[in-house]
């Protein structure tokens, strides 16, 4: 068995993904790099990991097949006999927006649910006995939607709520081996979220959300990165945790108040 740790990150060919496993990897993790559709982005991910001194499994596998998700598993078992740390960060999402119900129809809604909660259970499921023999940690990857009831669409706040649930569960049962933790960022200046709602949609929101929010700021995937590793590689004492990463917002309406300590109106 390697002496060095290993994380299998799902997702992590661009985005938050990628930024948590070059994290990882600049930590002295060996990772596996998971994608499904963006094979140039997770090679150019691959490449940075080795880069950082990793050793690296460039594994195609979607998350919502739960014979790909034992063969990925499978995979790093072969390749270095141990798991220290699941990243469930692989979603789907549809920019239906939420105040039309008939914007997104039931297979949408089954496909979100497949990717976000059936294969965060299923690679759970895969690697929680290899979690165990390492004394390892899982993060999942939420988001505001689940917590706040806020989102891109219905069938995604439903996702990111499940989500939320099953982490709280998932933290008991597999207490104390295994410690299960969840993010939950607020607005993200990623490309997933830039070319799902426009270039100019974005910048807009942008501006609204950073008016609004506390902080003044929205998350960069590397934000939320520095929050999923410290859980996975510190936090010793932190399970059940749904740490929001929203710059405040949960805090509701209310004045942001400035260094000068004068207090200016936000905005919703």
């Amino acid at each position: 068995m390697t002496e060095r740790k290993v994380a299998l990150v799902t997702g992590s060919a661009t985005g938050v993904g990628a930024a948590t496993a070059l994290g990882l990897a600049k930590k002295g993790y060996d990772l596996v790099i998971n994608y499904s559709r963006s094979e140039a982005e997770a090679k150019a991910s691959e490449a940075a990991c080795r880069e950082a001194g990793a050793d690296v499994l460039l594994f195609r596998a979607d998350v919502s097949d739960d014979a790909a998700c034992r063969a990925m598993v499978d995979a790093t078992m072969a390749r270095w006999q141990r798991i220290d740390a699941l990243v469930n960060n692989a979603g789907i999402t549809s920019f239906a927006g939420t105040s039309n119900w008939d914007a997104i129809d039931a297979s949408t809604f089954h496909g979100i649910m497949d990717v976000n909660v059936i294969g965060m259970f299923q690679m759970v499921r895969a690697c929680v006995p290899h979690l165990k023999a390492s004394e390892g940690s899982i993060v999942n990857v939420s988001s505001i939607a689940g917590s706040l009831g806020i989102g891109s669409s219905l069938a995604y706040i439903a996702s990111k709520g499940a989500i939320n649930a099953l982490t709280l569960h998932l933290a008991r049962s597999l207490a104390p081996a295994v410690r299960v933790n969840a993010v939950c960022p607020g607005m993200i200046t990623t490309r997933w979220f830039v070319d799902g709602v426009g270039e100019e949609n974005f910048q807009k929101l942008k501006a609204q959300y950073e008016q609004t929010v506390p902080l003044g700021r929205a998350c960069t995937a590397e934000d939320v990165a520095d929050a999923i590793l410290w859980l996975v590689d510190g936090a010793r004492t932190v399970t059940g945790e749904l740490i929001l990463l929203d710059s405040g917002m949960h805090l509701g309406r209310g004045p942001r108040v400035g260094g000068g300590g004068t207090a200016s109106p936000t905005q919703r």
